[in-house]
């Protein structure tokens, strides 16, 4: 999704990214795009310098983020002093998140009222297209205050006072043509240090085992956000060293084949 500079549109268009151009596409959003089978005429074209990307899913139906990544589950949980429960191995398990606080790629993320342990945590997200498949990928930041989280989590229900402030997605949509989902590295700078490296073929619960549980009972509609979880040290709780994030920090999460998803912390 984009939208021209000089135009101040919040939701944008659907466009194709060719090169340094992006051409519009005849589609009010990304899920009547995939509505339609996943094509459209094609409108004007722009400078994609004369552009501002807008996320991919503004308003999706829903949003859930699971835990695919055994590191990331097994050091948190370490750090609790308990092992990564067999259940675990057995059924993917998600958490739903907040779909009214999605943001775009190089937008400000306002500091959450509360917290003094704000985390990233990056990710990988598969945007559901037509017939419940798989309409393509982008990167995902699954903003986190962990002392918030930690409190609500004592009582046996969440995340999510500790979660639902914020989630960011972008910086494009690469459709399945493009990307498997399978593989590529993934890292996350802050102010331009790396702080995470790690890579998406080490997701021991693969997509098509994230779509079964999805979809179990229910039904997937377009839009609707399917995250992988945080790849093994892809966030500040499994480093342990405190280094939270402070207001005015550039957060950017990068995967390979999708490219690098930016934003400041308000």
């Amino acid at each position: 999704m984009f939208t021209p500079r000089e135009l101040d549109l919040e939701r944008g268009w659907p466009g194709r990214i060719e090169g340094d151009r992006v051409i519009q596409l005849a589609a009010q959003t990304l899920q009547s795009f995939f509505t339609g089978g996943g094509s459209a005429r094609e409108h004007a074209e722009y400078a994609l310098a004369d552009v501002v990307l807008r996320p991919p899913v503004l308003h999706p139906p829903s949003v859930r983020d699971f835990m695919a990544f055994e590191q990331h589950v097994a050091t948190a949980r370490r750090q609790r002093g308990s092992e990564v429960p067999k259940e675990w191995y057995e059924i993917p398990v998600f958490y739903f998140s907040n779909p009214a606080a999605i943001f775009g790629p190089d937008e400000e993320v306002p500091y959450p009222e509360g917290t003094e342990e704000l985390d990233y945590e990056l990710e990988c997200a598969a945007i559901i297209g037509a017939e419940g498949t798989i309409g393509g990928f982008t990167v995902l930041n699954d903003w986190s205050a962990r002392d918030v989280q930690r409190a609500e989590m004592r009582v046996g229900l969440g995340p999510a006072k500790g979660k639902d402030f914020a989630t960011s997605i972008g910086p494009v949509l690469v459709t399945t043509d493009e990307l498997d989902g399978t593989s590529g590295a993934m890292i996350a700078r802050v102010n331009g240090e790396e702080r995470s490296r790690g890579e998406l073929a080490d997701m021991h619960h693969g997509w098509d085992a994230l779509l079964a549980q999805a979809a179990r009972n229910t039904v997937l509609k377009p839009g609707d956000i399917i995250g992988s979880g945080t790849v093994g040290s892809g966030c500040i709780l499994e480093h342990g060293d405190g280094r939270w994030l402070q207001r005015g920090d550039v957060v950017e999460l990068e995967i390979e084949g999708i490219g690098v998803l930016r934003n400041t912390v308000a």
